[in-house]
């Protein structure tokens, strides 16, 4: 069974949607800069909460349903998505979940295992980084698509289509992508706002330490062939964490493509058994 609605958190609005048996372990699943909870595909959520999860997905801050903020002045700051996460949970009345985490929203998942410890049962990172100096930068392959006009929904629906195609590596399905776009489009608030306002918030960090400080069980999960945050900075998760392991997803691009749903459920699952 799906449920989704509307949350006051913080002072705002969330919408959340929630699959599966309540009474299972709780699966929080966060995704990156711009994107909805649309962008973890209902189909492999449907498949994760088969296997014993109960899984909830949610429109972070200007995504989607949410509240919207200011055009390029937020005024939050990534300690704020992590206090909105908690602020779900306590609104679902779920003590403890596995954190699910991708890209951009890994250091989200750093402030929750940090800094509210008690609020997480596992980590898991999906094609993240620690954002260390040094580390690759994007692969030459990826184009520099501009910036769309605003005004014109079909010039903004081929922007997020094309910038999709350019992390998926060899996994590109077109008419999926443009699927998930339109449906964006059409449930967000502010689609300028989402596109622009993650990159504009404060990218603060953990009170309590950093990676080295997480106490909880991490699983690394990284394509490699993405071509955003090349390998390397999956390895580094790996490397900065005591006991975290890592699983390589050989050809997956930056996006969690449909060929990978089942390698990935195998690894959650496996990592998110409550008696770890």
């Amino acid at each position: 069974m799906t449920h989704q609605k509307l949350y006051p958190v913080n002072g705002i609005e969330l919408c959340a949607e929630t699959l599966g048996d309540p009474g299972d372990p709780a699966v929080l699943l966060i995704h990156g800069a711009t994107a909805s909870m649309l962008w973890w595909d209902s189909r492999l959520c449907a498949e994760l909460a088969g296997r014993g999860r109960f899984v909830i997905r949610y429109d972070q801050r200007d995504t989607g349903r949410s509240t919207s903020f200011p055009l390029g002045a937020p005024g939050y700051a990534m300690s704020d998505l992590a206090a909105d996460a908690v602020g779900l949970l306590d609104a679902l009345g779920i003590e403890r979940a596995h954190v699910v985490a991708q890209s951009m929203s890994g250091g989200t998942a750093l402030i929750l295992g940090v800094d509210h410890p008690s609020r997480v049962a596992t980590l898991t990172f999906v094609s993240s980084s620690t954002g260390d100096q040094g580390l690759p930068p994007p692969s030459d392959t990826m184009p520099r698509l501009g910036t769309p006009d605003f005004s014109d929904p079909a010039a903004v629906e081929e922007y997020v289509v094309r910038a999709i195609e350019a992390e998926a590596a060899a996994h590109f399905d077109e008419a999926s992508a443009r699927a998930l776009v339109q449906q964006d489009l059409a449930r967000t608030r502010q689609y300028e706002a989402a596109l622009t306002n993650h990159y504009a918030m404060t990218f603060d960090g953990p009170d309590g330490g950093g990676f080295a400080e997480l106490k909880v069980p991490v699983l690394v999960v990284h394509g490699d062939a993405d071509p955003l945050l090349p390998l390397p900075h999956g390895e580094a998760i790996r490397d900065a964490v005591p006991g975290a392991r890592l699983v390589v997803l050989p050809g997956m691009g930056h996006g969690l493509s449909q060929p990978y749903w089942d390698p990935f459920i195998d690894a959650l699952v496996e990592h998110t058994k409550e008696e770890r």
